[in-house]
């Protein structure tokens, strides 16, 4: 195991903080959010997602960021370390990025080549239908594009958690937030008139987006409404991925754990509030209410390319501030997946940095390539539970994140809300001198509330409701 008084840490809490915030705003908030914030009621759905994200989501990320400090491990050895006899649940916990990975190369390898398209001028024909489904069906163009992306993620984690990860963030991240919000603020001044007369402006989108609809509201539905914010609190704050663990274990101990997670939650919560004033007025503007039904790669990669193409000559322009800000997302959680396996490795096997790297790396490009070729050579459609049929990416996408997510959550709060007390987590949170903010919310969440609302959303993906 690695020796905690030789192990890396962020240089200061700005750092851990804009890592941690660079982990949780990846492609779920940009592609999955606005998406389910439109079918779900607008404002509605907004106002769901704060109150889980300050309840259930700062339970579930203040617990695991705690947990990395506590044990100065990752979370293949740090639940382990906890408790003997919870070693299984680190090795789950593990197992998630080791899935996630993969896939998450083969899309950031599909951001790299829109990106590539608009610096080139091809915006036009990255518009014109087919243009995907004609990418993601090649053979050699796919892999290339996942290669060079696992690259860039290879070389930051090569280069260490000060050198690599903190330092990238600091640049990254300021960049990212400030791309966001130049196209937020062009999203909501545009207007456009369709061929039957209708004007359609993207103040009128944020309306749809961000003013409640309670028509058709029944008790079924706000169920939806409710499990819907909660799956994407996985996504939103990359908990329950081991990632969370890990940038725990390279906080200092004088830093005031409570004042992170609560800059963290902020962070996430603009940007993915933002990521849909990004995206759903202009989606209205140029393509109506029907134009926001598509969600993952078919917003991303098939429904904006229209609008950007709708936009006339700056459509190019926006097309490569949209793709870069989405490629610095996605590298930004993808080297935090990354280095909640590499961390494992190096603490349970003692390898160094540079070794756990490539081998890490090595697997993840084998298992990228089989992904890619999930599209053609090795392409099928097989049913899962939730009633969806699926191929390879959909497959390890579900494994990971509707099934080992949920898993591990619960198994979280059941060891440290009922075997190491929520004192445990408390007493961490404060040891610096500062106060935990919402401990009496913390307590009751971790024992009752979360590990309940976590197995509902367990079996509403294992399809028993």
């Amino acid at each position: 195991m690695e020796n905690n008084t030789n192990r890396h840490s962020f240089k200061g809490s700005i750092g851990f903080v804009l890592a941690a915030a660079g982990s949780a705003v990846g492609l779920g908030n940009i592609w999955r959010f606005p998406y389910l914030a439109a079918r779900d009621g607008g404002g509605l759905f907004l106002l769901v997602y704060l109150i889980l994200a300050l309840t259930f989501g700062f339970t579930l990320l203040m617990t695991e960021v705690a947990i990395g400090r506590k044990t100065k491990q990752s979370p293949l050895t740090a639940y382990g370390k906890l408790r003997k006899k919870w070693k299984w649940l680190g090795v789950i916990a593990c197992l998630v990025p080791a899935i996630i990975l993969p896939y998450y190369c083969a899309i950031g390898g599909w951001v790299l080549k829109y990106l590539c398209a608009y610096l080139t001028g091809g915006g036009s024909a990255a518009a014109q239908d087919g243009y995907f489904t004609s990418f993601i069906s090649g053979t050699i163009q796919p892999i290339i594009m996942t290669a060079l992306f696992l690259f860039a993620v290879v070389f930051i984690i090569l280069r260490g958690v000060n050198k690599g990860i903190e330092s990238f963030s600091k640049v990254l991240m300021p960049v990212l937030i400030l791309l966001v919000v130049v196209i937020a603020v062009f999203s909501l001044t545009i207007s456009h008139t369709d061929q039957n007369g209708v004007t359609r402006t993207g103040l009128q989108g944020l309306a749809i987006y961000a003013i409640p609809n309670f028509s058709g509201m029944t008790a079924g539905r706000f169920f939806t409404i409710l499990l819907d914010a909660m799956g994407q609190l996985f996504f939103s704050l990359s908990v329950a991925m081991g990632i969370m663990i890990t940038y725990g274990s390279y906080l200092h101990d004088d830093a005031h754990l409570s004042a992170s997670v609560n800059q963290i939650e902020i962070f996430d919560t603009a940007i993915a509030f933002l990521a849909g004033v990004m995206i759903i007025p202009a989606v209205f503007t140029f393509a109506g209410t029907e134009g926001m039904e598509a969600s993952g790669p078919g917003l991303m990669f098939v429904s904006l390319p229209h609008v950007f193409a709708a936009m006339g000559p700056i459509g190019n322009l926006v097309g490569i501030l949209f793709f870069a800000m989405v490629l610095f997302a996605a590298l930004t959680s993808a080297i935090s997946i990354m280095e909640a396996v590499v961390s494992s490795l190096m603490d349970q096997f003692g390898l160094s940095r540079t070794r756990a790297t490539l081998l890490e790396s090595g697997i993840t490009l084998i298992l990228s390539i089989v992904v890619c070729l999930g599209y053609n050579l090795f392409y099928f459609e097989a049913p899962l539970p939730n009633g969806t049929t699926a191929q390879i990416l959909d497959i390890m996408d579900y494994l990971s994140n509707n099934l080992l997510m949920p898993v591990v959550a619960i198994g979280t709060c059941i060891l440290v809300g009922w075997i190491l007390t929520p004192d445990a987590v408390i007493e961490e949170a404060e040891k610096t001198g500062g106060k935990m903010s919402r401990k009496r919310l913390y307590r009751v969440m971790i024992r009752y509330i979360a590990p309940v609302m976590l197995f509902v959303l367990l079996l509403k993906s294992c399809g028993v409701f």
